[in-house]
């Protein structure tokens, strides 16, 4: 463990393979709470570290999905999601989600890129005032009093002119993941392969696979 943890730092525990927030030091093990609340966890000091980027940024889309399908979190207003949020000037967090939001479009990774977005858009929900903030983004100014959204309806269909994409990386070890990865295949079948062919060769089994294609919402008539 870090020599010194401040409480809210997100780290990673290898006994349960979760991110956590460090809340305190109970005797001989540090108490962790999973990323969006719940119930608290033991872990051992000389295990945890800090989590990676990439970690921080899992356990946050992974919060924000669970939350969305117990039907905790629901948008308090209209947000334009066909447009990219915009960082908020002078905010670390900001920065640092659309800096890894801009690193995953120059690699093609889909699936990061839209991650990022929603993280983005949750940290600014959250800490920048919501819609006031969203339209400070496109250059709207903050009205008061009561507001009018209008509902328009649309359908979100697969974008039939793009591949979609099936990834999958290693996340088999003790103190740390492997790491290895597949990197995008157009078939889960390649995938697979790839899998199978790693295990041989290092015994390993655990995978995260995912998945990532391409949308359009489509004005219904």
């Amino acid at each position: 463990m870090p020599e010194r943890l401040e409480p809210g730092t997100l780290v990673y525990d290898p006994c349960t393979r979760r991110v956590g927030e460090y809340q305190d030091r109970v005797g001989p093990y540090v108490m962790l709470r999973p990323v969006g609340g719940g119930r608290e966890w033991q872990a051992d000091p000389a295990r945890i570290r800090t989590a990676t980027q990439d970690e921080r940024l899992s356990a946050g889309v992974k919060a924000l999905n669970d939350r969305f399908r117990e039907g905790l979190a629901a948008p308090r207003e209209v947000t334009d999601v066909s447009r990219p949020p915009v960082p908020v000037p002078g905010c670390g967090t900001c920065e640092e989600l659309a800096t890894r939001r801009d690193e995953a479009r120059a690699a093609f990774e889909g699936s990061a890129e839209t991650d990022a977005n929603v993280l983005l858009r949750q940290h600014q929900g959250r800490d920048h005032g919501g819609a006031q903030a969203a339209g400070r983004e496109y250059g709207e100014a903050p009205t008061a009093g009561r507001r009018i959204f209008r509902y328009v309806p649309y359908s979100i269909v697969q974008d039939a002119s793009a591949q979609p994409e099936y990834d999958a990386s290693c996340v088999s070890g003790e103190e740390a993941d492997c790491g290895a990865s597949s990197g995008p295949r157009q078939a889960p079948a390649e995938v697979e392969e790839w899998q199978r062919r790693h295990t041989q060769e290092t015994r390993h089994l655990r995978y995260r696979r995912s998945f990532a294609d391409y949308a359009v919402l489509e004005r219904q008539r």
